[in-house]
């Protein structure tokens, strides 16, 4: 008997797949289905906290800036509440204040992080042990730390940690928290030793990057520690630092928890007055909330500005 092959009729464009084929291609898409739901599920616990906690009350004060409620009663005002805290005579020193604060943190907390960093870099033991000890400030509750510089080491009379060294080293006494002049000063530093811990650990994470062919180089070619320092470590973490220094800088502009505990707000004549406990004095000592609105855009829009010229101009030296 003869067997007669009939060629097989090719596939036209178009045609469904095979069930196989099909099963496969329902089962990949309902993978990935599942997969981006797992993705948003967790991705909406994040986006519901960013409204709830941080878009809500921005876009609240905004609106409450352009309004005044009195008695239960809301009523727009425009832009009178910008000209009254304009007008207020603390609004000009607050920002003094602030800016202040902010240059002298800039020198003593900006710098001081990255050379604690390139020291603890070059020890060859107990690194772990060091590192955990600059860090250990940074995992005290702010308010505790501020209280154990204000009652021990701020102490004016000579029982207070700083005054007993001045006395040992024969050097002038200060009245720390209570002189004007020093006010500042004591609140930079006080800062720095809480806040320098996390800046020092992201310093060493990036120094640990650098090759060590740069520095074996530049010591061959007779450079010491301090050239290295400009030729080789800085330009390395330019980056870094540049980032860093915008945080700093964005960071020390709301100062508010300092003056609070180690000044009691104001500091002794005003010289520790910032901008963020004005806002909170105009929002619970005055009951100015609208004040206090307008006073927290005003702080915004400027913070805002000074990142976006300072990331502009970051692009361009890129």
């Amino acid at each position: 008997m003869t067997t007669i092959l009939v060629p097989e009729t090719p596939r036209k464009p178009g045609r469904s797949p095979s069930p196989y084929a099909a099963r496969t291609q329902r089962t990949s898409l309902g993978r990935k289905v599942r997969d981006n739901l797992t993705g948003h599920a967790f991705l909406i616990g994040a986006v519901l906290c960013f409204v709830v906690f941080s878009w809500y009350p921005m876009v609240r004060g905004i609106v409450m800036s352009f309004q005044r409620t009195r008695r239960g009663e809301t009523t727009w005002v425009g832009w009178d509440n910008y000209s009254r805290i304009l007008a207020d005579p603390s609004f000009w020193p607050a920002w003094q204040n602030t800016i202040y604060f902010t240059l002298l943190a800039l020198v003593l907390g900006y710098a001081v992080p990255f050379f604690v960093a390139i020291l603890l870099n070059e020890f060859r033991h107990a690194k772990g042990y060091l590192r955990i000890l600059v860090y250990l400030p940074v995992m005290l509750p702010p308010a505790s730390a501020l209280y154990l510089f204000k009652f021990y080491a701020y102490d004016p009379s000579e029982a207070g940690l700083f005054n007993a060294i001045l006395k040992a080293l024969h050097l002038p006494t200060s009245q720390w928290m209570q002189s004007p002049e020093m006010t500042m000063p004591a609140m930079v530093l006080a800062s720095t030793w809480m806040n320098m811990g996390g800046a020092v650990l992201i310093y060493l994470a990036s120094l640990q990057n650098i090759p060590g062919e740069l520095y074996e180089a530049a010591e061959l070619d007779g450079a010491g520690i301090w050239k290295r320092i400009r030729h080789v470590t800085i330009p390395q973490t330019r980056l870094i630092l540049a980032l860093l220094a915008m945080i700093q800088i964005v960071a020390t502009m709301q100062l508010f928890i300092e003056p609070l505990i180690l000044a009691n707000g104001a500091g002794a004549e005003d010289s520790a007055t910032s901008v963020a406990y004005l806002i909170y004095q105009h929002g619970f000592f005055q009951n100015d909330l609208n004040g206090a609105a307008a006073l927290g855009v005003i702080m915004l829009v400027v913070l805002a500005g000074f990142s976006a010229a300072y990331l502009r101009l970051s692009a361009k030296q890129d």
